[in-house]
């Protein structure tokens, strides 16, 4: 997708060049268009996209804050863009968030006219919110707004809470590109990667135009785009239900997944559907081609028996690495798992791919540093390096502004919390210290929220630990789709490590895809699904309950008001429940994976 849009960029780019005029863009900040930015760069410096000639406006900038700040869209265009092509300075404006309240009115309808007199703007990228929002236009805007100072909806702050480290620093406001501003570019393209997006994107593409959906209105638009990858647009009618709308081949695949939707339609278990269930639910071409109804839903109903393994390495001793991209990933996403391994007698290995670091409230850092100065005075231990530590610790955060990063001092004292907290996890589970590995990775050590890219050294240590352990089974966070989050980050350095591995070795493990804490494989997705007792499930929960600084209130929460333990517990009791009204084996929870197919990231 970031290649697609970077070439009608480009396109439009040198189609303007050799008209001997300037190409106006719009451009956005935020992960989404990440990998859209990377290829402009790539082909400026590679095959010589020239950027003199173009005039750009961003989208937006939180107002209050600074133009170097981290948080500000100033300072992500300069570092993402604008310190690797030849835009020129003056070719580049950003609304200003720092200008006095009663001066944001002309500095608005002065972005304006910069904008008529560019000509207009030829190509605007957008990203989307969870509730519809593009730019900083909020549900329930004025349709033919143009720049202004708007305030921010609470779901918008939530999500930028991370961002901020804690959502009481979002700013409240931003001066953004009205609905108006952006109806009249000439061409619009909406982006949106992930299964957070999908839902939105349904009401976007296929719902009413809603002010309840500011994104709505380019429905009405002469030439605008909406480009999502597999997961934003998984709502989707043609992707939900393609058989809905057009002839399709039925793959062993589809007809799963159409036979698990007739059992949500109708209510009934697999081994209860008849033709008329499929007649009434306009499923005639497969039950034509494939039926009748029992023996295609019971075929089903054996691929599902087939998923359910309560031994997933196997009943002979093998090697297994549990790759975790933060410290508590591993208990989270498959606690349960990881107990059924142990027992089974595998040697099981945890690799913590991150410190983690930047989700440890500042108390937290301030309460171990006072206990281990008493610890050293109590104990008689360089009493006096420990106070200048903790000086310098209290003195930090005493002078640490909203969104600020913490200085090394404090980092290492959060990424020791976790450290210990990962260990206790891992502890509870039955895994053994000397199978723990702490790879903490080039790219997340920045002590930000913004990470590097994937580096050759960050591949390197993986492979390290692969060369050293020799796993027969590896397990890997599966949230794909997440466009510049950790666990993407890591499941790329994964699979370029496991790829050259294979190189090398003529083969490589199997690898296993299990998701993170805010969602789930869809049933008809689901390759293995490993049985829980009550007994697993108490262990597993006790073993989230070790990592101490994400309990009660995480720093960085999500949107889901529950805390971890009750998310994955709800998410594997769940996967259970799908199973039992689909007629299957009454389970009292289970944790899903999917197997890689050695595709994609690599």
């Amino acid at each position: 997708m970031a290649r697609h849009v970077a070439g009608i960029v480009a396109g439009i780019i040198r189609d303007r060049g050799r008209q001997g005029q300037r190409a106006v863009l719009g451009l956005p900040t935020g992960n989404t268009p990440v990998g859209v930015y990377d290829e402009l760069v790539r082909m400026h410096r590679e095959e010589g996209l020239d950027f003199s000639h173009v005039v750009a406006f961003v989208l937006n900038e939180f107002y209050g804050v600074q133009p170097d700040q981290l948080q500000s869209h100033h300072r992500w265009i300069k570092e993402h863009l604008l310190d690797h092509v030849n835009i020129p300075a003056g070719q580049m404006h950003i609304p200003d968030g720092t200008v006095p309240l009663a001066a944001v009115e002309e500095h608005c309808r002065g972005f304006e006219t910069k904008i008529e007199q560019a000509g207009g703007i030829d190509v605007l990228l957008l990203g989307i919110g969870a509730n519809g929002h593009i730019g900083s236009n909020e549900p329930f805007p004025g349709t033919t707004g143009r720049t202004r100072l708007c305030t921010l909806d609470p779901i918008t702050r939530r999500a930028l809470a991370s961002d901020f480290y804690g959502e009481w620093n979002v700013p409240t406001q931003a001066i953004t590109m009205g609905l108006g501003t952006i109806y009249g570019a000439r061409k619009v393209l909406l982006l949106a990667i992930g299964d957070h997006k999908a839902k939105i994107i349904r009401e976007v593409a296929e719902g009413p135009v809603s002010p309840r959906v500011p994104a709505s209105y380019l429905q009405n638009h002469s030439d605008a785009t909406i480009l999502v990858d597999s997961s934003a647009g998984s709502e989707l009618t043609f992707s939900k239900t393609p058989w809905a709308v057009a002839n399709v081949e039925w793959s062993e695949a589809l007809i799963k997944r159409a036979i698990l939707w007739l059992c949500e339609q109708t209510g009934k278990s697999l081994l209860k559907l008849d033709d008329d269930d499929f007649r009434n639910h306009n499923l005639h071409q497969l039950l034509r081609h494939h039926g009748p109804a029992p023996k295609v839903a019971h075929e089903v109903f054996q691929q599902l028996m087939g998923t359910i393994q309560y031994h997933p390495a196997g009943k002979k001793a093998q090697k297994v690495i549990c790759f975790s991209p933060h410290p508590d990933d591993d208990v989270i996403s498959m606690g349960g798992t990881l107990i059924r391994l142990v027992d089974d007698g595998h040697e099981v290995h945890i690799a913590y791919m991150t410190s983690g670091n930047i989700a440890v409230f500042d108390h937290d850092a301030a309460r171990v540093a006072d206990l281990v100065t008493e610890y050293n005075r109590l104990f008689g231990i360089d009493q006096e390096r420990s106070k200048l530590v903790e000086g310098t610790v209290f003195d930090s955060l005493a002078r640490k502004h909203a969104g600020d990063p913490d200085i090394e001092a404090v980092q290492k004292i959060k990424a020791l919390i976790r450290w210990g907290e990962a260990k206790a996890g891992a502890f509870k589970v039955g895994c053994r210290e000397e199978h723990l590995h702490f790879l903490d990775l080039p790219f997340y050590r920045t002590g930000t929220i913004a990470k590097k890219p994937v580096s050759t050294e960050d591949v390197r240590l993986i492979r390290d630990l692969l060369e050293k352990v020799d796993p027969y089974q590896v397990y890997v966070a599966g949230d794909l789709s997440d466009p510049h989050g950790t666990h993407r980050v890591c499941a790329q350095a994964i699979f370029r490590a496991v790829a050259e591995h294979e190189r090398e070795h003529g083969n490589r493990p199997e690898v296993l895809l299990y998701r993170g804490a805010w969602q789930e494989y869809a049933l008809h997705e689901i390759e293995i699904a490993v049985p829980l007792s009550p007994g697993d499930l108490l262990k597993k929960r006790k073993a989230i309950f070790m990592h101490q600084s994400q309990k009660d209130e995480a720093l960085f929460p999500g949107s889901d008001p529950r805390e971890f333990w009750q998310r994955a517990e709800d998410r594997n009791r769940g996967t259970a429940d799908g199973f039992n009204r689909l007629g299957l084996p009454e389970y009292y929870a289970l944790e899903a994976f999917v197997r890689w197919n050695g595709v994609g990231l690599g």
